[in-house]
């Protein structure tokens, strides 16, 4: 059986970090997909962040959004 395509490393993230690149449409978690290329070793949201929320990483606050983010999107933060 082949390892999931991205990791989630607490429930209470927010993102998930692609194993693999994931082209558009890739399923992620909880019903959310990718919406655009997202590179191996990328972050990729799992539901909308708005601008000035928390990215939560390990179940902990690893930045802030500074701009709103679409499920599926890429994660700068």
């Amino acid at each position: 059986m082949a390892p999931p395509p991205v990791l989630r490393l607490h429930e209470a993230d927010n993102i998930v970090i692609a194993r693999v690149s994931l082209m558009p449409g890739a399923p992620l978690v909880d019903n959310a997909a990718a919406v655009q290329r997202i590179p191996a070793g990328h972050k990729a949201a799992i539901r909308p962040i708005a601008k000035g929320e928390a990215i939560r990483r390990y179940g902990q606050i690893i930045g802030f959004a500074s701009e709103d983010i679409a499920s599926g999107r890429l994660s700068e933060d």
